[in-house]
């Protein structure tokens, strides 16, 4: 009975440290915007993942494999020489107007996440137009506890959101605004 009494009192003075020893948790983020032109002209416009020229943060984009799986593409970021983020597709339909693809290199100075993947995808609105979906999931670009605030949770949801708002925005001002 001593025995399970020390047992005991070492696990209630481990578990509650254990608990707050663990590392960062999957951060997600999806935001839609709503386009006047109808799904296949947006999509022709941004459903070719070896061009994100749509997209005013992408000075130049290179890659290989079209839209098949396993495709690579590289990102060049402000310049053609800037920055850079390298990503895979993973998945593609032109049936469903979508695709999921994870980025396989990143400076976490360029953004700061790590183990991030994506989804973009079009769909038709009722009473016209479309509605374009962009969805990631990732983890923080600081693997460990207690994070420099720019390596944190939330600077990486306020970068993928920024990236992924200034898209959208993008594609308003191309498309228009469908009407109410």
């Amino acid at each position: 009975m001593k025995r399970f009494s020390i047992l005991m009192a070492v696990l209630g003075f481990l578990l509650p440290a254990m608990a707050m020893a663990h590392g960062p948790t999957r951060q997600k983020v999806t935001l839609t915007t709503e386009v006047a032109a109808e799904p296949a002209e947006v999509w022709a416009a941004i459903g070719n993942f070896q061009d994100m020229s749509w997209h005013p943060a992408v000075a130049a984009t290179n890659g290989e494999g079209g839209n098949e799986l396993d495709a690579t593409r590289v990102l060049s970021l402000g310049a053609a020489d800037g920055p850079t983020i390298a990503e895979v597709l993973y998945k593609f339909s032109d049936e469903k107007m979508s695709y999921s693809y994870r980025i396989t290199d990143v400076a976490v100075e360029v953004l700061p996440v790590t183990n991030y993947s994506s989804h973009l995808t079009v769909k038709p609105r009722d009473g016209g137009g479309s509605i374009v979906e962009w969805r990631g999931a990732f983890y923080r670009g600081y693997p460990n506890n207690d994070p420099p605030p720019e390596l944190s949770d939330e600077a990486a949801i306020n970068a993928v959101t920024g990236v992924y708002q200034q898209g959208l925005d993008a594609l308003v001002e191309k498309f228009g605004a469908p009407n109410s």
